[in-house]
């Protein structure tokens, strides 16, 4: 298995690399929230642990973003938090599992390996709205018949209000989603790569498909 451990306390991070390699997985670690969602963006691993005092973002925030963003990988939470309102929450915002410190590593070693052996779910190779078809591993967008060109950020941005088919995204989260969170959460590039879309995707005849929700954001649908 390929694992990813986001722990910010070295002792128990280390700790939890040399007991996982010792049992035969690949163990990346990382201290940092936005490094760890970085990392877990890519959809590489098998399992993430999760610790939710994190800097540069909690483990909540990475976690949230994580399933926003369409990422299944298997998430288990791993934190001294062991009140049922923060247990609540985290598997609501999409955790698989939850383990408090201390912990026993042979139970977290169980975990680790029945969220492993669950089934991947595997993407569509193609996301369909209507008559707008993208093919999510060559990148190729038609409208009908005719091939849309557009830019790498208009992509991911079309991409990400497709697999998000008729929910109403703010522009908080498509920024979030497309620039990182380290982007001016005040400008108007969400707007501006809307527009761009717009003109390349709903103009020249086709039906519109992205919809404004005034004080809102964005929804796509047919």
């Amino acid at each position: 298995m390929k694992i990813l451990v986001i722990e910010d306390d070295p002792t128990v991070g280390r700790f939890v690399q040399r007991g996982l390699e010792e049992h035969g997985a690949n163990v990346d670690l990382v201290a940092d929230g936005a490094e760890g969602l970085e990392r877990g963006s890519r959809g590489e691993y098998d399992v993430i642990v999760l610790d939710l005092r994190l800097p540069s973002l909690t483990g909540i925030e990475v976690l949230r973003t994580l399933r926003d963003r369409g990422v299944g990988t298997p998430v288990l939470v791993l934190t001294a938090q062991d009140a049922v309102d923060s247990k609540v929450q985290a598997l609501r915002m999409g955790a698989d599992d939850y383990v408090t410190k201390p912990f026993s590593f042979e139970e977290l070693l169980a975990r680790v390996e029945a969220l492993g052996r669950r089934p991947r779910a595997i993407k569509a190779p193609t996301v369909q709205i209507g008559d707008l078809v993208i093919d999510t591993g060559s990148r190729e967008v038609k409208r009908g018949d005719t091939v849309v060109e557009l830019t790498p950020k208009e992509y991911v941005v079309l991409e990400y209000l497709a697999r998000n088919e008729g929910r109403v995204l703010s522009r908080t989260l498509i920024t979030e989603y497309a620039w990182g969170y380290n982007f001016d959460p005040g400008t108007n590039i969400v707007d501006v790569v809307i527009n761009r879309l717009r003109k390349k995707i709903d103009e020249g005849g086709f039906g519109r498909l992205i919809h404004t929700v005034r004080g809102v954001g964005y929804v796509l649908r047919a």
